[in-house]
């Protein structure tokens, strides 16, 4: 838990498929309600990857407005902005992107529909007609996948970014009205020497998320 972190550069090397299999495998031991197991996961091999990346890409660069499938924060308020304001001052400060370089830092912004470079990706779904429940359930199959490649040496990005165009996703993968999209997790081998990868994200002390009683 302490090692694993967001991955924002990757080396072109792919996974193996049976490590991709046994990450699956891994994950999909994650606990859901009544065990009805509402993830399912599309992952892209190599080529499919690249071919999704340039879809991507240009999909968000001519139809940039929100499209996803589960509702979005419509503002990031408090500690909850504080925290997420401190994660892009820390990546910007790696980067050497001033914070006033509104260009650089939209560039390195929109690096996520590029998949930071990823050799896979895995668009994580979940049944459509189980509710928000559901939703939790796959956060759990989530957090197993990406424990479980990092136990492999595989880095992840956990990525809300690309539920942006949720629709486009689906399409692309040929992914039914039946299954709603939940995030893509992009993965492979990280590169060492990216300054992206030098930082890591605080966490909050006890006293901000437990209260014993």
């Amino acid at each position: 838990m302490s090692e694993r972190f967001t991955c924002r550069a990757y080396l072109a090397q792919p996974v193996p498929d049976p490590v991709i299999r046994s990450i699956v495998n891994v994950a999909k031991k994650s606990a859901s309600w009544c065990n009805v197991q509402p993830w399912h996961v599309v992952i892209g091999s190599a080529q499919a990857t690249e071919r999704f990346r340039q879809a991507l890409v240009e999909e968000a660069t001519n139809a940039p407005e929100v499209d996803s499938d589960l509702p979005f924060p419509e503002a990031y308020l408090g500690v909850h902005a504080q925290r997420r304001q401190e994660t892009g001052f820390r990546l910007y400060e790696a980067l050497g992107i001033e914070r006033h370089d509104r260009e650089r830092r939209a560039s390195q912004s929109f690096e996520n529909f590029r998949m930071f470079g990823a050799p896979h990706v895995a668009i994580v779904t979940m049944a459509a007609d189980l509710g928000p429940y559901a939703a939790v359930d796959c956060g759990g199959f989530i957090a197993s996948f990406l424990l479980a490649a990092h136990a492999h040496g595989i880095a992840t990005t956990p990525q809300a970014a690309l539920a942006r165009h949720a629709r486009f996703v689906r399409s692309h993968f040929g992914i039914g009205d039946d299954r709603k999209m939940i995030c893509a997790i992009s993965f492979g081998h990280a590169d060492p020497d990216h300054a992206a990868n030098s930082f890591r994200t605080s966490r909050a002390p006890d006293a901000e998320i437990m209260r014993l009683v």
